[in-house]
């Protein structure tokens, strides 16, 4: 669903000191109201009946939510959500709201997803460690999410940030992390999106809680409960989601991951290529030799074999990590600085991914309805007999009808993704996901588009003060050390800008795992299964 209260990286409370909230209902313009109706399905834009997602779980707020809150200025957003900063004008107290557009659910999946991100924040019990859900509501255009704020900034942010970062400090960190996916699976949900980013400190000060701020991928289970759907970020993916046959054993495999970087600053599981990545992930061979895990307790680096074991069934359970020696001593833990290499690969772990993040928004942001218009009407023409579907026969004469300008290796993934849903067919959903995933890797338009929202004076470069306008816009430091880490990285001729194909080639490698959109990841995660299939890597568990 995007990530939920996104911390920005001013204090947010300064900030809000001297914004200005609107006195009334109408003082401000509602962001989050839709253009057009919205419905699930293909056949959801033309229709005039109205789509409820929550249901009586929600209240209906009627014109709008902002009779009871003040939405300010944005904190962050997915593909789906956008989150502002707001507040109750009853208590004056500052919260987050994301915005879920109904517009943007176009499936029955998409409505799904968003009802059972609101039933799990609902039926988890309240934690410190959690961020809190205080109303869920809808009104004609979105669903509201109000929320605790967390204003504290990102993990890695914060660990970056400190002057003194320890073996202590990681193994306080990983405690919070795996108390939260104790919590979970105590409750029936599997949360199957742990990553730095879903966790925020509450505040700014030294001590402030940290709490998980997205369920927006999470699932109930029961006890022996298997699932095949391929989510969540694949640097953190353990390998029994690639092989789709998992159960709540991949919440501890990608707390191993967190701790594993905490401890040396970069994934456990690398490389150039999405398939390469997981290639990795299916290897599973730990580095523990290079800098700095030579000086690293032999208590830490057991506790990491132990969560990234292979097999779920060896790999420790949320209460046997808890019991680990390392973390039942945590306060004896070596408080010796792991080192300026770990925090400055931290660093550029952190800058870099929100330069992405920001560069895959703009495109995700410049998909635009017309794009999805011609999707949705190339699917309409293929599903000749108008029952929703586009079977195996119904692509292969659609494709020859209207799809000539496909690549043959395109027109093949269609064909493929049809053969392993096993249905031989394709429903609107998933012919989104797959259109989408073309259109945006077979087309380098997309990344042009991008470069020049960065390039604002059209000279062919992205320069120093063009990359800082950007990311503080994106509520990011404006410090000029942060664009010298990403230009450090990316700057490959040290010309001191960022060319076009520079630009490309960051796009393309392997930290591209951070995807702005839930259907392209779903499409995307289909096509990767594919090829591991192809080449031997996987063979896929009983679905």
């Amino acid at each position: 669903m995007g990530n939920c209260c996104r911390s920005p990286a001013a204090a947010a409370r300064e900030d809000v000191k001297s914004s200005h909230f609107p006195a009334s209902a109408g003082g401000k313009k509602k962001p989050h109201q839709a253009r057009n109706g919205a419905g699930a399905g293909a056949g959801g834009a033309g229709e005039k009946k109205r789509l409820s997602v929550l249901g009586e779980e929600g209240r209906d707020v009627g014109a709008g939510i902002e009779e009871k809150y003040a939405l300010d200025r944005e904190l962050g957003r997915g593909e789906f959500g956008v989150t502002y900063l707001c507040m109750d004008r009853g208590t004056r107290e500052l919260l987050a709201c994301k915005s879920i557009s109904k517009r943007k659910l176009r499936t029955p999946v998409d409505v799904e997803d968003v009802r059972r991100e609101v039933a799990i924040m609902r039926h988890l019990p309240k934690s410190p460690s959690i961020v809190s859900l205080r109303e869920a509501c809808e009104d004609e255009g979105a669903v509201h999410l109000v929320m605790e704020l967390c204003e504290g900034g990102e993990l890695f942010d914060r660990i970056v940030a400190r002057g003194h970062y320890t073996e202590r400090a990681a193994a306080a960190v990983t405690r919070t992390i795996v108390e939260v996916v104790q919590l979970c699976h105590r409750h029936g949900v599997i949360h199957r999106d742990l990553k730095p980013e879903n966790f925020l400190f509450a505040n700014k000060k030294e001590n402030s809680p940290l709490k998980a701020i997205d369920f927006g991928l999470s699932i109930f289970f029961k006890p022996g409960e298997k699932f095949s759907e391929i989510v969540g970020s694949p640097y953190y993916m353990a390998p029994e989601v690639l092989k789709r046959n998992y159960g709540p054993e991949i919440d501890i495999w990608s707390a191993g991951v967190i701790l594993y970087i905490l401890l040396c600053g970069v994934p456990p599981f690398w490389a150039e290529t999405e398939q390469g990545v997981a290639q990795a992930i299916l290897r599973g061979n730990i580095d523990f030799k290079r800098e700095p895990w030579p000086n690293v307790s032999d208590n830490a680096k057991d506790l990491v074999r132990q969560m990234l074991q292979p097999d779920p069934k060896l790999r420790l359970t949320a209460k046997q990590v808890l019991e680990h020696p390392w973390l039942q001593n945590a306060k004896k833990a070596p408080n010796v600085p792991l080192g300026d290499i770990v925090k400055s690969r931290l660093k550029q772990f952190s800058r870099m991914n929100r330069f992405k993040r920001r560069a895959l928004r703009v495109i995700a942001d410049h998909l635009s309805a017309e794009e999805v218009e011609d999707i949705k009407e190339m699917f309409k023409m293929m599903d000749t007999d108008n029952d929703g579907i586009v079977s195996y026969e119904e692509l292969k004469n659609g494709i020859a009808k209207f799809g000539s300008h496909l690549a043959e290796s395109e027109v093949q993934m269609l064909i493929e993704a049809v053969d392993t849903n096993g249905r031989g067919a394709l429903d609107y959903g998933e012919f989104l996901a797959v259109s989408l995933h073309l259109q945006r890797m077979a087309n380098d338009e997309h990344l042009r588009r991008a470069f020049l929202f960065f390039d604002k004076d059209g000279n062919g470069f992205i320069e120093p003060e063009e990359l800082q306008e950007a990311l503080v816009e994106d509520g990011g430091a404006d410090s000029m050390d942060v664009v010298n880490d990403i230009l450090h990285e990316v700057d490959t001729d040290k010309d001191g800008k960022i060319s076009y194909e520079e630009f490309v080639a960051m796009m393309k490698t392997g930290t591209d795992w951070r995807k702005a959109s839930r259907h392209y990841s779903r499409g995307r995660f289909n096509s990767l299964s594919i090829k591991l299939i192809k080449d031997g890597s996987v063979k896929l568990g009983n679905e």
